[in-house]
């Protein structure tokens, strides 16, 4: 191998010349279907990215998604898969969470504000499971609430 020494100069137009090949991140839904696109390094900003351009990620699939401390404000995740996703700190202020599967996921510390809960699955398979009476202090800790 002969090693060939060049200008910065040089380097720095040799550099512009080529492409990067950037990474994409796909956010699909349930159904597999590509929802959205996106360049950003990771997962969880490419879904803040998608919730700041007001993209529908109703019924997107983020199963097991680390999510720590996104920003999802105001999110329209009506139907999504969310089951054992890490939701820890993260901003769900006025978010639509309609039907969204939230069985197994984070959500210590989220902000759930003004979120749509309406049919919400948290526990069991299918979310039909029914609380303890000692998991109830916990469930509504995660969701909020001060118990006094």
């Amino acid at each position: 191998m002969k090693t060939l020494t060049i200008s910065d100069e040089t380097y720095e137009k040799i550099k512009g010349q080529i492409k990067e090949d950037t990474k994409k991140i796909e956010i699909k839904n349930i159904d597999g279907d590509v929802i959205y696109t996106s360049s950003k390094p990771t997962l969880k900003e490419a879904v803040e990215e998608a919730v700041g351009c007001e993209a529908d990620l109703g019924e997107a699939n983020l199963r097991g998604a680390d999510l720590r401390e996104a920003d999802l404000c105001e999110a329209n995740l009506c139907g999504a898969n969310l089951r054992g996703a890490d939701l820890g700190e993260a901003d769900l202020c006025g978010a639509d969470l309609r039907g969204a599967d939230l069985c197994g996921a984070n959500l210590r510390g989220a902000d759930l504000g003004e979120a749509d809960l309406c049919g919400v699955k948290f526990y069991g398979q299918g979310g039909e499971q029914k609380l303890t009476k000692k998991q109830v202090p916990e469930f509504l800790e995660a969701l909020g609430f001060k118990i006094i």
